[in-house]
C-alpha cells in the first residue's frame, strides 16, 4: 500500500477506532497510570521517528495510540464523575431536596417516574400515578434516597448511569412549590412538543381502545407505560418488542423503509435522501427527544448517509466517525447502552447485508417489487447482526420473529401514516380522525392477529447466562458469512 493511498477519511477512521477502542479496554481492565504512560511515550517516540524518516505511518501510528490514550483517559474521567457525584454521598439516607423535574413524565398504569433535576444532578423518582406533574414543575421531595439495584439478571444500575443518574427514590413525600416556568427558547420548544404529544395521546386514546391505542402510541410516540404485561411479552415472543418502541432497530429499518418507498414513488435518489432525513427528525421531535430515541435517529440519518454514498467503506467510516463523536460526549454507551449497540449493529447490517439480500431475492424471485425485496432484506439483515447481542443482554431468541417481522414491516409504514393523520386530525375534529382512523383499525387488528397467532411458547428459547465469549464466537461465523456473500455475490469485498 503506498503512503498516497492514505486518505484523510481513513485517517480519521484510524482515530475513531483507536479512542473507541481505548474506551472499550478501560472499561474492562482499569489500566494503572504506569502503563499509560508507557503508551504515551510509545506514541511520541514514533511520532518523532517520522521527523527523522519522514515515514507518515510512523506518525499515523503515534497518533492512533495518542487516540486510543484519550479514549482511556474520557472514560476515567467520566468514572471519577460518577464516583465524585455529590448526591450519590447521600445514598441510603433520608434527606429532603428542592429540584424541577427534567422531561417528560414516564406514566405507567398505576404509578409514574419523574426526573427531577437538582443542580446539576438527576435523581429518579417513582412516585403515585396520581397527581399529575409536567415538565418543568417545581417540586420538593423528602425520601430515602437509594442506590439503583443490580443482580446477576440486570443492572438497573448500569441502566441509569449512561443516562447520568446514580440516584433513585420511591414513593417520596412531594410538594409543588411552583409550576410558574422560567423559559429559554429550548425549554419553550421542547414544552410544546410535549402539549402536542400529550394531545395525540388523548386523540389515539379517543378513537382505539387497549390493545390498539397502547400499540399505536408505541408506535407513533415510543409511548409503551401503558401498555399490559401480556401484550409486552406476547411482542417479546414474536420478537415485535421493537415496532412499538423508540428503538435503533426500529427507526433504522423505518429509514429503510422509507427510502424504498419514496425511490418506488419516483423521487429520484437525492431527494428521497433529504425527504426521508426529514421524516426520520420529525419522528424524533414527535416522540419528544428521548435520548434513545436521538441516538436513533443519528443512526438512522447515517445509514441514509451511508446509502447516498453508495460504498460500502465511506458508510462504516461515517457511523464508526459518528460512535467516536458519541462516545466523547458520553463513553458510558459503550457498554451499557443495549439501544447504542443495537443501532450501531443494526446499522452495520443494512450497509453490508442489505445488499446482498437484495439481490440474491432478486435473482431468485424475478420479483420486480422492489419495494417489497428492501423491506425484507434490511429486516433480514438488521435482525442478524443484532441477534447475538439480544441473546447476551436478554437471553431470548425468537424462532418465529424473521416470519413476524416480515409480515408487520410492510405495514408498520401505512400504521404511522394514517395513524399520525387520525390522531393529529383528531385533535381539531373528532370526525375526520374518526374517518382516518378506519384503516388504521383494520391494521391494527392485522397486527394483533399476528402477534396471537404466532406468540406460542414453542416460539421462543431462553438461555440463562450466557458467557460473553459465544459473543465473540457469533460475530465472528458473521463477519465470515457476510465477507464471504459480498465476494460471492457484490464482489466489493
Amino acid at each position: 500500500m503506498q503512503t498516497k493511498s492514505i486518505t484523510l477519511s481513513k485517517i480519521l477512521f484510524f482515530f475513531s477506532i483507536f479512542f473507541i477502542f481505548g474506551i472499550f479496554i478501560e472499561s474492562i481492565f482499569n489500566l494503572s497510570q504506569i502503563l499509560i504512560c508507557i503508551f504515551l511515550i510509545m506514541g511520541i517516540v514514533l511520532i518523532f521517528i517520522n521527523l527523522f524518516f519522514c515515514k507518515k505511518y510512523f506518525l499515523i501510528l503515534g497518533f492512533c495510540i495518542l487516540f486510543f490514550i484519550l479514549g482511556i483517559l474520557r472514560m476515567q474521567i467520566s468514572e471519577f464523575n460518577i464516583e465524585d457525584n455529590e448526591l450519590k454521598k447521600f445514598n441510603d439516607k433520608e434527606v429532603s431536596l428542592i429540584g424541577a423535574i427534567y422531561g417528560e413524565p414516564d406514566i405507567r398504569d398505576n404509578y409514574q417516574k419523574l426526573k427531577v433535576k437538582i443542580n446539576n444532578n438527576i435523581i429518579l423518582v417513582t412516585t403515585n400515578r396520581y397527581p399529575e406533574y409536567n415538565y418543568l414543575d417545581k417540586i420538593k421531595i423528602e425520601g430515602k434516597l437509594e442506590e439503583p439495584i443490580e443482580d446477576d439478571e440486570f443492572s438497573y444500575k448500569n441502566f441509569l448511569m449512561k443516562d447520568g443518574i446514580y440516584s433513585v427514590m420511591f414513593f417520596p413525600k412531594i410538594n409543588i412549590i411552583s409550576k410558574n416556568h422560567s423559559y429559554n427558547i429550548l425549554t419553550f420548544l421542547y414544552e410544546k412538543i410535549l402539549f402536542l404529544k400529550q394531545k395525540i395521546r388523548e386523540s389515539i386514546q379517543y378513537n382505539f381502545l387497549p390493545p390498539q391505542s397502547s400499540i399505536l402510541e408505541g408506535t407513533i410516540l415510543g409511548n409503551n407505560g401503558a401498555m399490559s404485561q401480556e401484550l409486552k411479552d406476547k411482542l417479546n415472543i414474536t420478537g415485535l418488542r421493537h415496532v412499538i418502541a423508540v428503538s435503533g432497530t426500529h427507526v433504522i429499518i423505518l429509514s429503510a423503509i422509507i427510502m424504498s418507498f419514496l425511490l418506488v414513488l419516483g423521487l429520484d435518489r437525492n431527494k428521497a435522501f433529504y425527504f426521508a432525513l426529514f421524516l426520520i427528525c420529525f419522528y424524533i421531535i414527535l416522540t419528544g427527544f428521548p435520548a434513545s430515541g436521538v441516538r436513533a435517529g443519528i443512526m438512522g440519518g447515517l445509514y441514509l448517509t451511508a446509502q447516498k454514498l453508495g460504498r460500502q467503506s465511506m458508510g462504516i467510516r461515517v457511523i464508526i466517525l459518528a460512535a467516536f463523536v458519541m462516545l466523547i460526549f458520553n463513553p458510558l454507551l459503550l457498554f451499557y447502552d443495549v439501544g447504542f449497540q443495537l443501532s450501531f449493529l443494526a446499522v452495520m447490517g443494512l450497509i453490508y447485508l442489505e445488499p446482498v439480500f437484495t439481490k440474491i431475492l432478486k435473482n431468485f424471485t424475478k420479483s420486480k417489487s422492489e419495494n417489497l425485496i428492501k423491506i425484507i432484506s434490511a429486516t433480514l439483515a438488521a435482525q442478524i447482526f443484532t441477534l447475538p447481542i439480544l441473546i447476551y443482554n436478554f437471553g431470548n431468541i425468537s424462532f418465529v420473529s424473521p416470519i413476524t417481522n416480515l409480515l408487520v414491516l410492510p405495514i408498520v409504514y401505512w400504521l404511522m401514516i394514517f395513524g399520525f393523520l387520525s390522531s393529529f386530525l383528531g385533535i381539531f375534529s373528532l370526525q375526520i380522525g374518526w374517518i382516518f382512523s378506519l384503516p388504521c383499525y383494520f391494521i391494527l387488528k392485522y397486527f394483533l392477529w399476528v402477534i396471537d397467532f404466532f406468540s406460542q411458547s414453542w416460539a421462543i428459547k431462553t438461555f440463562e447466562n450466557v458467557h460473553w465469549t459465544w459473543l465473540i464466537i457469533l460475530y465472528f461465523f458473521i463477519v465470515i458469512l457476510t465477507r464471504y456473500l459480498n465476494k460471492k455475490f457484490l464482489q466489493k469485498l
